[in-house]
């Protein structure tokens, strides 16, 4: 158990870090820019790196360094690609609904909770 929250949290590190750098370098090469161009990079190679190491991992017997790579270093960098993922579990074990419903619900409740949490930080510091 331990060692496993060593992986997670050094991965983590190491996922931050590159996430930070990323979008630095995604900011100098395209200027600052009202969308988030460096977020969305992230999420999508984070989400195809996942989908690289999962299958790779498991043909490999690599499955042991799921918690330092995709909980730690993918964590850290995206977590777009956990509920990539998640989502492409679902689809692939033909939960088609439950898929839908995963998207919808993680994306409308995700947003909602930071406008929530948006609007009573407002109320208590504003």
């Amino acid at each position: 158990m331990m060692t496993s929250l060593a992986y997670v949290a050094l991965g983590g590190a190491l996922g931050a870090s590159a996430r930070f750098l990323a979008g630095v370098g995604i900011a100098r090469v395209f200027g600052m820019n009202p969308f988030p161009l460096g977020v969305i990079v992230v999420n999508v190679v984070g989400s195809f790196l996942m989908g690289m190491f999962v299958v790779a991992a498991a043909h490999r017997g690599l499955t042991h360094l799921n918690p330092l790579v995709m909980t730690g270093f993918l964590g850290g960098f995206t977590t777009f690609s956990a509920f990539s993922l998640e989502t492409m579990t679902l689809y692939e074990r033909g939960d088609l609904g439950l898929a839908a419903l995963y998207i919808v619900l993680s994306v409308v409740l995700s947003v909602g909770g930071l406008a929530a949490g948006l609007y009573f930080a407002r109320g208590i510091w504003a």
